[in-house]
Formats: C-alpha cells, sequence, structure tokens
C-alpha cells in the first residue's frame, strides 16, 4: 500500500435499505477529507446511483448479492470503487449511452438506461468503468477545500 492512502471497504447486501448507508459512509469520509461541500454532495449522489445500479441490474431476482465499497483517500483525491459480483454487461458500448436527456422528446419516447452513468460522468472528476467478474465503477473526485471540515471535525 502506498504511504500516505487511508482505504476503507466494506461490503453490503445489494438491497435498497443499505443504498443510504453508502451514502452516508462517503459523505463523512469526504467530510474528513475535507472537501467542500458541493463536491460531497456529488460524491454522494454519484455512490448512490453507481450502488443503485448494483441493486437493480447485477443480480437475478432470486439471487443474494452484495455491494463492494472501497475508497481511497489521497492528498489531492478520493477515489471510491463500487463494485458487484453479478452479471456484467458490455462496458465497450457505455459511452455511446452516456448522454443527457433529449427535451425534444415526449416522455413515452424517452429510453431507460444510460442516464445514472451519465450523472456519475458529470458528477465526477473521473470515472472508469470495468465489467470482466461483475462490474466495478471507480469513481474520482479531487479535493478542493474550502473549509467543510477542518482537522476532521464539523465546520465552524
Amino acid at each position: 500500500m502506498t504511504k500516505g492512502v487511508d482505504v476503507i471497504e466494506m461490503s453490503l447486501p445489494a438491497r435498497p435499505e443499505y443504498v443510504g448507508v453508502v451514502r452516508l459512509t462517503v459523505s463523512g469520509l469526504a467530510n474528513r477529507a475535507g472537501m467542500a461541500y458541493d463536491d460531497i454532495e456529488d460524491v454522494k449522489l454519484a455512490v448512490a446511483e453507481a450502488c443503485t445500479n448494483v441493486v437493480q441490474h447485477a443480480y437475478g431476482a432470486d439471487e443474494v448479492g452484495s455491494i463492494h465499497l472501497r475508497c481511497k483517500i489521497m492528498g489531492d483525491r478520493m477515489v471510491i470503487e463500487v463494485a458487484d459480483d453479478g452479471q456484467s454487461f458490455p462496458v465497450d458500448a457505455v459511452p455511446a449511452k452516456l448522454k443527457p436527456i433529449d427535451h425534444t422528446l415526449s416522455v413515452d419516447e424517452l429510453t431507460e438506461g444510460g442516464l445514472g452513468l451519465y450523472l456519475i460522468h458529470t458528477l465526477m472528476d473521473e470515472v472508469q468503468i470495468s465489467g470482466e467478474h461483475g462490474v466495478m465503477i471507480s469513481m474520482t473526485k479531487y479535493l478542493r477545500q474550502d473549509g467543510v471540515a477542518e482537522h476532521g471535525g464539523a465546520a465552524n
């Protein structure tokens, strides 16, 4: 392990009620790392989207699955990895799906899929997706400190 890198790992059941636990965890870690308030909110939303994708798409209806979370806190950034052991998908096709909502279409014409990943790419500084055994999404947010937390405590 590289000196100066804190790594926090946890695995949770891939059920909707645990997505909030992951959000709270990354929020606390981002705050402790000194991340700006708006960036903490971005991280929470991106991680919730990634976890929701695991809950909705990774495992079959009768499968019991897990969400694997790894957070790496470095001097200038936080890297969050959300992974599963479920069904993979062709990750090479992801860039074609990463687009905003087409406002010229009616609600009935909108297709499902890709919006969550588009949101993740919009909120985070770097995103990588791999899908060899399950799916793993790595999200990086660079620290732009604004005094939200000072020395790990609450802001004044």
